[in-house]
């Protein structure tokens, strides 16, 4: 079994046990942004600011590892074109459950970010990517897809970890213990953290990969903030342990000669 697989049966497990990233929403929530009265989350306690979406209207967002019927509703109540692509079954359970409670359209689709993406070159205006690369090995590659999949002048909105979860063992989250980068699939120790407490597979990933992949795919950052875990000692002592980003797939320049 791959740790896609592995991370995908987790993650079907955590739902079934009422995951909070895996609850979807109710109808008043999405009769409320029928009103235009709603927010969504990239990380676990801001709220993304409106502007970084622009009119939402007549536009086709991709929700890029974002089942969970929390977010895609919302756009959709918005006057957006919605596709969710998520490989747990359950998360994708959750947005067939409101879209038929709501009878609307979404194009839901099964499948693995770590591979090519399902799509044509130029496709959407607007990818919402919440928290979710900490359980892939190599972020890269998916920058890489984003930018081709969004048309010229997309905007990329990704909600990323920046590793500092991962220096600690225990619970209480008072002894850093491991080294970074986090990979259990080349560290037995980080492995059985991970096992013992029913984690799934995941990893930790540097600036220069999660911002850095940004903009070596091409993208321009336009702007950041800093969130806490939102629960927990970190999260008290106001310690930022994800980041959000919204970055545009530029028009190419004309040269005049």
């Amino acid at each position: 079994m791959t740790y896609q697989e592995i991370n995908s049966k987790t993650i079907d497990s955590w739902i079934k046990s009422g995951w909070e990233w895996g609850t979807p929403i109710n109808h008043e929530i999405f009769e409320s942004a029928k009103k235009g009265i709603w927010d969504v989350k990239l990380t676990p306690v801001k709220f993304v600011p409106h502007e970084w979406f622009g009119e939402l209207k007549g536009k086709r967002i991709l929700g890029l590892a974002c089942g969970g019927g929390q977010q895609m509703p919302i756009f959709t109540a918005l006057g957006a074109e919605c596709t969710v692509l998520d490989y747990s079954e359950e998360q994708l359970k959750s947005e067939r459950l409101v879209s038929e409670r709501e009878n609307y359209k979404i194009n839901i689709i099964k499948a693995d970010m770590t591979k090519q993406l399902p799509f044509e070159d130029e496709t959407f205006d607007l990818i919402f990517h919440p928290v979710s690369n900490c359980y892939v090995e190599e972020v890269k590659p998916i920058w890489k897809e984003c930018y081709r999949v969004l048309k010229k002048g997309g905007i990329l909105l990704a909600g990323l970890d920046n590793g500092t979860n991962y220096l600690f063992a225990d619970d209480e989250e008072t002894f850093v213990k491991n080294s970074l980068p986090f990979n259990p699939l080349k560290n037995p120790e980080h492995k059985k953290q991970l096992e013992e407490s029913d984690a799934g597979i995941q990893f930790s990933h540097t600036l220069e990969e999660q911002i850095g992949g940004q903009l070596e795919a091409g993208f321009t950052l336009t702007s950041i903030f800093e969130d806490t875990n939102g629960e927990g000692r970190l999260h008290e002592m106001n310690i930022p342990t994800y980041i959000a980003t919204r970055a545009i797939k530029k028009e190419a320049l004309q040269v005049d000669f």
